[in-house]
């Protein structure tokens, strides 16, 4: 029988703890700055929104119930694994969502829209990008696009992008008013930048060549203390001619502190070069992304 190690389960509950931090990020963005003033966004709270200003139909009872459809089939077609994460993003926003509207009766920014704009679509973007990162989704028009995917060899991003605007665009119907329109697109460019930023921040790696003599002790205080695995490089020095071992080390940004301490710990002479990689997969980073291309079809 299968038993999760402490590691998986503390990791497990870090992702749901980052989770609903996030949660409650795009619940303030859209609940508080958002929806009192008008503006659409897109996804799911955006369709909520606009049945809430057409309807007066509570926007997070909307989004809950519309989401439920949709991770009901995304259980069928796309399989539990990607949808227990999300179900909990979900139920996360719809309390939080119902606990601040409840409490929260002032009107922020009524005479700035821009300004709430900004402010929501920050606030929204952090949220979603800090879900992302932790492994998690918001569900919405992430679950359609997955199961497009799925089956059409189609840019899960283009997917995205077009149910965004179809449903900001989709607003007028209910507002009238093209200037909040164009706040809604506002919100989706800002939205993306803010996602784009807290995922390329929390997931940036580092890569690390030292040349030390003392490049074993190095070694195992990096195995030890951030945990991080090393390769030792044979290297030849073009002025000098003598052998050296170099170690080659991929850490996490937030790492890069502790590593170079105890570099300096053990071997303060020793020759250090850091540089930014865009991506680092494989065990202890991320998975691997892998495009799915079509079969191609047999001449008859």
């Amino acid at each position: 029988m299968y038993r999760p190690s402490k590691k998986s389960v503390t990791r497990e509950l870090r992702d749901y703890a980052m989770i609903t931090i996030s949660m409650l990020s795009y619940c303030i963005g859209w609940i508080i700055f958002l929806l009192p003033n008008n503006i659409s966004t897109g996804g799911i709270a955006g369709v909520s929104s606009i049945l809430y200003w057409g309807t007066g139909i509570p926007a997070q009872l909307s989004y809950f119930a519309i989401n439920l459809v949709l991770l009901a089939i995304a259980l069928v077609v796309l399989g539990w694994r990607f949808c227990v994460k999300t179900i909990y993003a979900v139920i996360m926003l719809t309390v939080s969502s119902s606990i601040v509207g409840s409490l929260y009766h002032e009107h922020w920014l009524s005479d700035q829209p821009f300004m709430a704009a900004i402010i929501g679509s920050v606030f929204c973007g952090c949220g979603v990008g800090l879900c992302l990162a932790n492994n998690g989704s918001t569900g919405g028009t992430d679950i359609i696009a997955a199961i497009i995917h799925k089956y059409r060899d189609v840019s899960l991003g283009h997917v995205i992008m077009f149910c965004d605007i179809f449903i900001i665009s989709s607003s007028y119907l209910v507002l009238r008013d093209f200037e909040r329109v164009i706040y809604g697109y506002v919100v989706l460019y800002v939205t993306a930048f803010c996602i784009d930023w807290v995922v390329n921040t929390m997931r940036s790696s580092v890569q690390f060549f030292i040349i030390s003599e003392k490049y074993e002790e190095i070694g195992h205080r990096i195995n030890h203390e951030p945990h991080r695995g090393c390769t030792v490089i044979n290297a030849q020095g073009f002025y000098s001619g003598r052998d050296v071992k170099m170690l080659f080390v991929l850490a996490n940004r937030r790492q890069s502190d502790m590593i170079f301490r105890l570099i300096n710990e053990v071997d303060p002479s020793a020759f250090v070069s850091q540089s930014a990689v865009i991506g680092v997969y494989g065990e202890g980073f991320d998975r691997f992304k892998v495009r799915r291309t079509r079969a191609p079809k047999e001449n008859p």
